[in-house]
């Protein structure tokens, strides 16, 4: 049974026979539930580690779902944690397992840096996915000759093999997009993504026309923000924000850096974007003009 508190409550997991998403997200949670676990008993990480013969360190990414779990290692912290009931344990230990599978993009591992891993794991099981861009197309939004020619811009010496591996990768990543349970995408895009010349005249009206098609989705929707609002919100630089359906899993932003990246969930930074993205949005034209504006741009190509 729940081994109570000192002060007479019930340590209890939350439910997660329903729980679905990408192995990062599982991760993400179980590794939430344990925390949660225990510090409602006020155990310390180095206590905790010792029972599974490791240290502080491994306990803390254990619980920020960045490494793999062991059935033997959560059964032991689950017995600490004083939830003996097998009618809880089974769950959290049979989420081990579905933690553990390994995605379809690990299938990309040689050109799939670990920091950019997260986001894609992130991104398979987000239920809203927000970006603002002001250089580029989102990824999900781009056509294949595009992304090829962004990919090369990024990695000048690669090798045709490895650029195509690339594409591939992001090509992918766009099955989300139809999938039956797919997210709302919802993209704002700087005028300039669009006057921005990637890979010459052809290029971009394919591109444009990628994203006319993508506007046909009941669950895509993209905003423009002209040159004539001048400064705007979002002076920082591009950002997405990822929102998800579990609720152990907070909004997440992510910002990419040249070699690395950024992910935020602390509530009052999440607050802090979640409002300048409202503001772009205001600032935009509204969607129901993007399809006249990309038109327009795709005449003047």
């Amino acid at each position: 049974m729940i081994t109570p508190h000192a002060d007479g409550e019930r340590v209890s997991p939350a439910p997660v026979v329903s729980l679905r998403g990408s192995s990062t997200v599982l991760r993400i949670v179980l590794g939430a539930q344990l925390r949660r676990l225990r510090e409602q008993r006020n155990i310390t990480l180095e206590a905790a580690g010792h029972v599974i013969r490791a240290s502080h360190s491994k306990i803390s990414r254990m619980e920020l779902g960045r490494v793999s779990f062991r059935i033997r290692d959560v059964a032991d912290l689950l017995t600490l944690y004083g939830v003996t009931e097998e009618s809880e344990r089974e769950p959290l230990l049979a989420l081990v397992g579905r933690a553990n599978i390994t995605g379809w993009w690990h299938n990309y591992n040689d050109v799939l840096p670990s920091w950019f891993e997260t986001y894609v794991g992130l991104e398979e099981s987000a239920t809203v996915i927000r970006n603002y861009e002001v250089q580029f197309v989102p990824g999900l939004l781009q056509s294949e000759g595009y992304a090829r020619a962004v990919i090369r811009l990024g990695f000048p010496s690669a090798p045709e093999e490895e650029l195509e591996r690339r594409v591939r990768l992001r090509m992918a990543r766009q099955r989300l997009l139809h999938g039956a349970e797919s997210p709302h995408v919802w993209a704002v895009l700087d005028e300039a993504v669009l006057r921005r010349s990637l890979g010459g005249a052809e290029v971009m009206r394919g591109q444009i026309d990628h994203l006319l098609a993508a506007l046909d989705l009941p669950n895509v929707t993209v905003q423009i923000v002209p040159f004539s609002v001048g400064g705007h919100a979002a002076a920082g630089g591009p950002f997405s924000i990822l929102r998800f359906s579990q609720s152990d899993l907070p909004d997440v932003v992510y910002m990419e850096q040249l070699t690395s990246a950024v992910y935020l969930e602390k509530r009052e930074e999440v607050d802090s974007y979640l409002e300048v993205m409202e503001r772009l949005c205001i600032e935009a034209e509204s969607a129901s003009r993007t399809r006249e504006i990309l038109l327009q741009i795709r005449e003047q190509l």
